[in-house]
């Protein structure tokens, strides 16, 4: 085990074709929202280099974007870290999550087909299915998805556009209460995927902002988590 917390194989070679410096920003981002890489984690150039079959050169310049964006702290004399979020940031991040996932459902409602709504029992179906055999990445996925394809369904350009802004924030706080929200969030998938496929606007936004707030509930009493 490295000082970086990853299991020596856990984390692939990067392919050299292609802008090796997007793939390694990507690849970093990626272990930080999964929390491969845990919030206040010591994040060391040489090691991530050697994980990913780099040189320091792009793993540098992929933490100073990181810091940028907020997903890493650059300490003077110190190093870098994975940024630790304050419950303050962790409330303004997922009310903005409510308000523009609730219009999401809103507007799938409002077009709902059976094939629409079909694709989203397929998710749900997939996600129990991850619950049930404790497989946490997999149901962590599993709800981006879910949430992801209720935005596609909203049909509005724009409200994708902001939720993608925030998707990735929403699963790095999401992750640590995956398995304590466990198999009542799909129960509330469930009955959104009802209030959507029966047309019933009003009642899936409701629907979805209860789910939400549930979430943001749980993250603040994930005792440690």
């Amino acid at each position: 085990m490295l000082s970086t917390g990853l299991p020596q194989g856990a984390v692939p070679r990067l392919e050299r074709p292609g802008p090796l410096r997007e793939r390694v920003y990507e690849a970093l981002l990626e272990l930080i929202t999964t929390r491969a890489l845990q919030p206040g984690q010591h994040l060391v150039e040489s090691e991530l280099a050697g994980h990913l079959g780099v040189s320091r050169q792009p793993v540098r310049e992929a933490l100073q974007r990181l810091n940028t964006e907020g997903w890493v702290d650059l300490r003077p004399a110190q190093g870098a870290f994975v940024h630790e979020p304050t419950a303050q940031e962790a409330d303004q991040l997922l009310t903005v999550r409510t308000l523009l996932e609730a219009e999401a459902a809103r507007l799938a409602a409002a077009d709902a087909t059976a094939e629409k709504t079909g694709a989203l029992v397929e998710l749900c179906t997939e996600g129990e299915r991850a619950v049930a055999a404790d497989d946490v990445d997999r149901a962590v996925a599993l709800n981006a998805a879910f949430h992801a394809k209720i935005m596609e369904l909203a049909g509005n350009a724009v409200l994708a556009e902001l939720a993608a802004q925030v998707d990735r924030r929403v699963r790095w706080y999401y992750t640590p209460v995956a398995r304590q929200r466990g198999r009542q969030s799909w129960i509330e998938h469930r009955e959104l995927i009802s209030a959507i496929a029966d047309g019933n606007q009003e009642r899936a936004a409701t629907l979805m902002r209860i789910h939400t707030e549930h979430t943001r509930r749980s993250y603040h009493e994930r005792g440690g988590a």
